[in-house]
């Protein structure tokens, strides 16, 4: 299995969108890209300790490539948003791809380069492209939060 981290607003909603894709094994909503050493969610939310709220994948790169998590990455957010995704507004909510290897950095900056270029967008990306750090996985009333809570609207 290979592994993948994506900031792009609230988690709930991105948890959701990656649990559909054929080749994504599990998912993980926490925090990532911060000062604090296990933060809690009343920490994040407070925009100071620098963390991202993020959904951790772990996919199989046999049925998934890296590219389509990022293709559906750029559809599920504004990545020309910055630090808010809707109603979110906070560092905490900000557009970020996490990248574990030189790999996935490379294809990253890449599969930016080529969105910016498309002129799909009508203002520049402001997605931030960072090298991994330590994941602390937010509290279980997050984990599958859209699943456990059908009614709850994003």
């Amino acid at each position: 299995m290979t592994q993948a981290t994506f900031g792009a607003g609230c988690f709930w909603g991105v948890e959701a969108a990656f649990r559909k894709v054929a080749g994504v094994v599990s998912t993980q909503v926490g925090y990532m890209g911060g000062t604090l050493e296990d933060p809690t969610y009343e920490q994040v939310c407070t925009g100071r300790t620098g963390h991202s709220e993020v959904v951790h994948i772990e996919y199989d790169p046999r049925r998934v490539s890296y590219e389509e998590l990022l293709d559906v990455f750029w559809k599920i957010h504004d990545p020309t948003a910055l630090n808010r995704q809707g109603p979110d507004v906070g560092t905490q909510y900000r557009s970020v791809l996490f990248f574990h290897n030189l790999e996935q950095e490379t294809v990253a900056k890449a599969s930016a380069e080529r969105l910016q270029e498309s002129g799909a967008l009508k203002k520049p990306i402001v997605t931030e492209i960072m090298s991994a750090g330590p994941f602390y996985r937010a509290e279980e009333y997050h984990q599958q939060y859209l699943a456990k809570n059908p009614h709850r609207l994003v």
